[in-house]
């Protein structure tokens, strides 16, 4: 028995799709009044991989994709089990000698999760490792804000983080978690080598048995009046400063 479909919408999503993994789409319906240039290529891409669209008016997209997103005049229809799984195993024994992770401690803001990925893939992460509970998972929503990310980023899930991070570390990974109560500041921080970095939920941040998990807590310096940012926010500066250690370090 098949799964079923699930959706898929936004205009840099089902791009992302159409180029990856064009046969898992399924049905593909365009706002019949778009007619700007990224709706254009979106077509002629579609066209290119075989993939029959069909223009379709506003009020149809808006029940496809539920009603209460923004999905850009594009909703694809795919296969359910269409996306890539990777178990943590198979992660683990394909690590690369000098792997960049992200590990997230129950984050569960689909917009959130959805720029951390977008982040990762632009940074070059190698994954990105999330606990199957108390987290939300890939969703339509996640895929939109992704802009395609989704579709390159592995998204690995496991049922016990800490436990997993042990794992991470036995490995020779070092698991730096970002915590406001670190000792030392992102920017004295070595951030080469094998590295995971651990952020917490939004509001809660780091569980006690993840920070406890964690070789090193590091705190983001802030020199304006806010005290924190969020959880996309952290992930974008600690790996931007992450690549830019390994680009200095050749």
């Amino acid at each position: 028995m098949s799964a079923p479909l699930r959706t898929l919408f936004g205009l840099h999503a089902v791009t992302a799709r159409l180029r990856a993994a064009p046969q898992s789409i399924r049905e593909l319906y365009v706002d019949a009044r778009r007619a700007d240039g990224r709706t254009r290529d979106l077509l002629a891409l579609a066209a290119e991989k075989s993939v029959r669209a069909m223009s379709v008016d506003a009020q149809r997209l808006d029940a496809l994709a539920g009603g209460t997103v923004r999905h850009q005049g594009v909703v694809a229809r795919i296969d359910g089990d269409s996306r890539r799984s990777v178990h943590f195993d198979d992660l683990l024994e394909d690590l690369p000698a000098d792997p960049l992770l992200v590990v997230l401690d129950g984050v569960q803001d689909p917009h959130n999760l959805g720029a951390i990925l977008r982040v990762a893939d632009a940074m070059g992460v190698h994954a990105v490792v999330a606990p199957k509970d108390r987290a939300v998972g890939i969703t339509a929503t996640v895929e939109k804000v992704a802009s395609g990310a989704a579709e390159t980023v592995q998204y690995v899930t496991v049922t016990n983080l800490a436990r997993s991070l042990d794992a991470l570390k036995a490995r020779g990974v070092w698991c730096i978690g970002a915590d406001e109560s670190g000792a030392g500041d992102l920017f004295g921080a070595k951030l080469t080598g094998p590295l995971a970095w651990v952020m917490g939920a939004e509001g809660e941040g780091l569980r006690r048995l993840t920070r406890e998990r964690c070789d090193e807590l590091v705190r983001i310096p802030m020199f304006g009046v806010v005290e924190s940012v969020n959880v996309s926010v952290a992930a974008g500066i600690c790996l931007f400063e992450s690549r830019r250690q390994r680009v200095a370090a050749g």
